[in-house]
């Protein structure tokens, strides 16, 4: 295998190799350990399918039709029902990378050997993703448990040669791409339609991607309040290592370190050291502390996914150690439901910060600059409208700040009288982390224009002017009113293409 090659063992899955899976540039095989516990688990359900026992999700039927015996010759017809009748989502479907990521997931958890599948319909699996047959997977219709029924069962339905996929940029019948890709369609076993759509990978698929984006914004942030206060000839004192020393949050301790290199050999701030002011505004001298519990928020979430990443969350769970299946609960997507409405209320917090900096910068009351940050205020409206948006956006972000998890509907007729809702948290997530990375490229816009406007020789600090000049090298100085969409845009590519990032660490990191 290349170096680019990653191996689901189902038990070290990271977000880093999720990541790289999603984007489409990893080879992903199956450990040989795994497929020995795939074997050894197979085994038993083949003995308990062909014996009169009854056992859940091998013989029986499912949720509150747990008591209904099947008949032998129908096990097979009872997986393909499930997942036909599971199919039921609606809504726009998972973007491309989440659906690999969905793949790569669900192969993971099923390595590691307790869920009873045949090691040959892994293969199938693991054959879509190389050649990039990606099952369309409707967003919505997961309570998050029994695990993410339906969009596993969408997922599902390419494998068995139903439904619709996406090939080569079309959307088309799964079986037509699975002809062109050379791939077999699976018939289902005993307990393998039940295999492939118990668990919570779609929450992990959605949640695990936006978990990741927010790791990044973590340190835009930074770079955003940085600029800002060199734009502001703010203090450095409150980000001083003592300071931070005797309150040792994490994160807070983190970011004021990210802060002090970004600000680190500024000529503006010695500019200002016998100033008249006594203390800024707070979005400026408590980022550590907010931007620092953002952090704690994100790492929570993160490692959170990254052990469920490596969970076994099907129901039956097959134990071929002990020659036993066992219904049991890990399909309840409760602890990453949780895990991630804490993410998107960690990186709302980031917004709402970003946006009060925002207008420190173009309310000339508080800034000592230009109203709104133009040469010839009146004539031209400059950032005002810029700012507005980022108060919209945040105002939305509060709204997708409610948690999910807390909100649990049972269904199958009471069978499932808690859910987790987890779906919903990570899509909420998701949203806001979208939302979070254009304000952040909103700040980094009027911090640049007003370090402009702000005028003089001296240097900002390292990190400071490393995001200045990127952002100089795709969006010049306004000095009359322009379509400033375009303008966000070009900024919130350098923040999605990792150019920002690269250059900021890059010139802080000697």
């Amino acid at each position: 295998m290349s170096r680019s090659s990653i191996l689901l063992d189902g038990n070290s899955l990271t977000l880093e190799q999720l990541e790289r899976i999603a984007a489409g540039g990893a080879e992903v095989a199956l450990a040989p350990a795994a497929r020995d516990r795939l074997r050894e688990a197979r085994a038993l359900v083949d003995r308990l399918a062909a014996g009169e026992a009854a056992v859940y999700g091998i013989n029986t039927g499912f949720g509150n039709l747990a008591e209904v015996r099947i008949a032998r010759e129908d096990l097979g017809l009872l997986q393909r029902n499930l997942i036909l009748s599971h199919a039921a989502g609606v809504g726009e479907p998972l973007s491309l990378p989440e659906t690999r990521a969905l793949l790569a997931l669900r192969v993971n958890v099923l390595a590691k050997g307790h869920s009873g599948i045949r090691p040959e319909t892994v293969d199938t699996l693991l054959a879509m993703l190389a050649a990039d047959v990606l099952p369309v997977v409707p967003s919505r219709g997961s309570v998050g448990a029994s695990g993410d029924l339906a969009p596993l069962a969408h997922l599902a339905l390419g494998v068995i040669g139903e439904g619709e996929v996406f090939y080569r940029g079309r959307r088309m019948p799964a079986r037509e791409a699975l002809a062109q890709a050379g791939i077999e369609p699976v018939v289902l076993g005993a307990k393998e339609g039940l295999a492939l759509i118990n668990g919570t990978q779609a929450i992990c698929a959605v949640g695990g991607l936006a978990a990741a984006r927010a790791q990044r914004l973590l340190e835009v942030a930074d770079i955003a309040g940085a600029m800002t206060v060199e734009a502001l000839r703010g203090s450095h004192r409150p980000f001083l290592e003592s300071i931070h020393r005797v309150r040792p949050q994490p994160g807070q301790v983190e970011c004021a370190a990210h802060l002090r290199r970004l600000l680190a050999d500024s000529e503006i701030v010695v500019s200002h050291a016998n100033c008249s002011k006594v203390q800024d505004a707070y979005s400026l001298r408590c980022m550590p502390q907010v931007h620092g519990a953002a952090r704690d928020g994100v790492r929570f979430a993160v490692d959170a996914l990254t052990v469920e990443f490596n969970s076994a969350t099907d129901n039956p769970l097959v134990f071929a150690d002990e020659e036993r299946i066992v219904s049991g609960g890990n399909f309840h997507g409760q602890p990453v439901s949780q895990a991630l409405d804490f993410l998107a209320i960690a990186a709302t917090q980031l917004a709402a910060i970003s946006e009060r900096r925002v207008e420190q910068l173009v309310n000339p009351a508080l800034s000592g600059l230009p109203p709104f940050l133009t040469p010839n205020s009146g004539l031209n409206s400059g950032f005002m409208i810029a700012h507005v948006t980022a108060a919209a956006l945040v105002a939305e972000c509060r709204v997708l700040a409610h948690p999910a998890c807390v909100d649990s509907i049972p269904t199958s007729a009471g069978r499932e009288d808690h859910v987790s809702m987890g779906m919903g948290a990570a899509l909420k997530a998701r949203q806001v982390v979208d939302h979070v990375a254009n304000v952040l490229a909103i700040e980094l816009l009027a911090a640049a224009q007003a370090l402009d406007l702000a005028g003089g020789d001296l240097a900002p600090g390292r990190g400071v002017a490393a995001a200045y000049r990127a952002i100089r090298a795709r969006v010049p100085f306004m000095d009359s009113d322009r379509e400033m969409h375009r303008d966000i845009a070009a900024v919130r590519e350098l923040i999605d293409d990792g150019t920002l990032l690269s250059e900021v660490r890059a010139a802080i990191a000697s």
